[in-house]
């Protein structure tokens, strides 16, 4: 990959200490491409909503883009690619939030089959029957197909990504500080084992430190690229609740595992559920609640699939399912292209026809009804 020179304005962009993502949006929005800004005059800056002298004077100062090169160099030399929003390759689900991250930094590889993600937070402090479940529902919705999106944190969501691993899954880990500063630091080796099975990223440059500003900015990208935010574990005070805020806001599913009524570690949670959040006792419950996909996903293991029920099924019923377009299909090619007995692939339409995952037409026709 190399950098345009529009790129390379973003990215200079991106480095600028105190231009966060609304700011970076509104002087695009004023100049319409970055280059423009960084060709504005400091009164044309000033006269953007939130550019002070500072700002305007640190952007006119880094007119040359040398620490944008610069940071291009240090991301090849750690094979770290760069995703810019608006761009082909960027996360779509990202487009559809609020102050999407202008620069993505990658670290291991994002692909299409990452648009079927569930993302499972908690708390840092959490108890033992909290890492019990995060590791045990993580490993169920990897197996069903699913990929798991966490924040790296201390407590649930190392518990989460480990156990996406363990079950062969993938998972995605939301970084706060830039790639080149992992936290917690004792998580450096989960977070190689994770750039083999998915990806780390961020929106910070490279070599931004942690600070506690960063973790609730980055929980937004969490929600964003999820389907919906499974809250095992916060107390009425955690993080993990602004999570499961920008999901709602977000318009993403928030599902939440009890706890006993009485313990601290759960009562974000009870709260969450008295508010109408989803209870999660078992992995159906997430897959049950999910509803149609914006647009199909086709995956390794399961075909195509248009909503995450279908990730559910038994290996027949997949194999026929796939066989149904969603327009009219008639039942004697679906039973000519599949090698087993008539009467097993018609019981399973009826199957299939009960979980309103397809339905029967006039003239022994069906179509699916997944989106």
């Amino acid at each position: 990959m190399t950098l345009d020179d529009e790129q390379l304005a973003l990215l200079q962009l991106n480095l600028i200490n105190g231009l966060g993502p609304r700011l970076q949006q509104l002087l695009l929005a004023r100049f319409e491409c970055a280059e423009r800004i960084f060709r504005a005059t400091g009164s044309e800056l000033l006269q953007v909503n939130g550019i002070g002298g500072k700002l305007s004077a640190e952007i006119t100062a880094n007119r040359q883009l040398e620490q944008a090169r610069v940071e291009w160099r240090n991301c090849q030399e750690r094979d770290i690619r760069l995703r810019f929003c608006g761009r082909p390759d960027y996360p779509r689900s990202l487009m559809e939030i609020p102050d999407p991250p202008p620069v993505v930094y990658e670290r291991g590889e994002f692909g299409e089959q990452d648009a079927l993600a569930i993302g499972i937070v908690g708390s840092r402090h959490c108890t033992a029957y909290g890492r019990m479940q995060a590791r045990k529902l993580a490993g169920a919705l990897a197996r069903a197909g699913m990929t798991v999106i966490s924040g790296l944190a201390r407590g649930i969501d190392s518990e989460a990504h480990r156990g996406a691993l363990e079950a062969k899954g993938r998972t995605i880990a939301v970084c706060a500080p830039g790639l080149s500063r992992i936290y917690p630091p004792e998580n450096q080796g989960l977070a190689d084992e994770i750039t083999l099975n998915g990806a780390l990223i961020s929106e910070s440059p490279l070599s931004r430190a942690p600070n506690k500003g960063l973790f609730p900015q980055r929980n937004r990208i969490i929600a964003g690229l999820s389907l919906g935010v499974l809250i095992i574990e916060a107390g009425q005070g955690s993080g993990a609740l602004h999570t499961a805020r920008h999901a709602m806001e977000q318009g993403r599913e928030v599902f939440a595992v009890p706890g006993r009524i009485d313990s601290p570690a759960s009562a974000g949670c009870l709260d969450l559920l008295k508010d109408g959040a989803t209870l999660v006792r078992h992995v159906d419950d997430i897959l049950d609640s999910l509803g149609p996909l914006t647009a199909s996903v086709k995956t390794a293991d399961s075909g195509v699939v248009a909503a995450p029920r279908e990730l559910n099924l038994s290996d027949q019923e997949r194999e026929v399912l796939n066989e149904i377009d969603f327009a009219p299909t008639a039942i004697e090619s679906v039973l000519g292209k599949i090698p087993i007995e008539a009467s097993r692939v018609l019981s399973t339409l009826t199957v299939l026809e009960m979980k309103r995952l397809i339905r029967r037409l006039p003239g022994s026709y069906v179509e699916r009804t997944g989106r």
